[in-house]
């Protein structure tokens, strides 16, 4: 079906060597609660599902994960984490897109233009970022494991959008809302993907050069460690060395 780029045939190769490394259960315990305030029944509520299911792969204990929805629910008391969107441009003119949770706004948004400005990044005040962007479900595959063509009769059958052979692995791309029903719909064929997470994707990829990438990279890399970072997403690739 669709091509691909080297942007995300590099993310999906990292994928495919370590599923992606799982975050720190304070983030995963954290999304828990925030998806938890719009229903505390996973199976009527897709994003705590996927969040649960992340827990449980990262083996978080059944009665932390209870805790961290009724959290959410409002049951345990109300948790005071708000979410934001964060809109930056990196070196090169690259988009970024930074997802938060955090409980003080102020001391967040100081730490966050610090990190952004040492890397020669700075917070897009147009809010032109977002545009660049599309949220999508995307279920991932390794390739050695299974074909294009058995995970694209499942994917059209379940209501998928789209199939894609991006290096080692294969990506299924999914509306947001449906991505759970299609992992599902793999899992009762006995296909058990790498990962399957709702996403922002890139519309389209900005290549630039090493040199900026690295800064880029380094600046990804400060963002993800920092505790109220839920999710960073870029839409940089980097062009081919010379030679």
């Amino acid at each position: 079906m669709s091509g691909h780029n080297r942007w995300s045939t590099i993310k999906h190769k990292k994928a495919a060597a370590d599923a992606k490394k799982s975050k720190s259960w304070t983030k995963l315990i954290k999304e828990i609660t925030i998806s938890a305030r719009s229903g505390g029944d996973p199976n009527g509520n897709p994003r705590l599902r996927s969040a649960v299911d992340k827990g449980r792969g990262a083996n978080i204990p059944a009665d932390t994960i209870d805790r961290a929805i009724k959290k959410g629910t409002g049951e345990l008391g109300s948790e005071l984490v708000e979410e934001l969107i964060y809109q930056a441009y990196g070196p090169g003119g690259v988009a970024i897109v930074i997802e938060l949770a955090t409980d003080n706004r102020n001391r967040t948004a100081a730490e966050l233009r610090k990190l952004l400005e040492r890397q020669n990044a700075k917070i897009d005040p147009s809010g032109s970022v977002l545009h660049k962007f599309k949220k999508r479900g995307q279920i991932i595959f390794d390739g050695e494991k299974v074909t294009e063509d058995a995970v694209t009769e499942i994917a059209l059958d379940a209501g998928a959008d789209d199939v894609r052979a991006e290096g080692d692995t294969i990506v299924v791309l999914t509306e947001p809302s449906a991505c759970h029903s299609v992992k599902e719909a793999f899992e009762k064929k006995g296909m058990q993907p790498l990962e399957a997470e709702v996403s922002m994707l890139p519309e389209l990829t900005v290549e630039i050069s090493e040199k900026d990438a690295e800064q880029i990279n380094k600046l990804v890399s400060a963002l993800e460690e920092h505790d109220d970072v839920m999710n960073v997403y870029t839409n940089h690739e980097e062009a081919p060395s010379e030679g």
